[in-house]
């Protein structure tokens, strides 16, 4: 299982949605596993972390 997960939006060419911890129980059907620093970048760029599971917070990652 992964370690991070980036769930994408319904459509060919829609953004992702949410960042989620590996093994969310929110993560929909539509999410891939990601490297930390893809996690991180998505963060970044403003893809939402999951309010569940909070992935924002396990990666450390502070919103400047």
């Amino acid at each position: 299982m992964p370690d991070w997960l980036i769930e994408q939006s319904i459509g060919h060419h829609a953004p992702p949605v949410y960042v989620h911890v590996g093994g969310c129980h929110m993560a929909g059907k539509r999410s891939k596993g990601v490297a930390r620093d893809a996690a991180l970048r998505a963060l970044a760029e403003g893809v939402d972390p999951c309010p569940h599971c909070r992935p924002d917070s396990r990666l450390g990652y502070i919103d400047a």
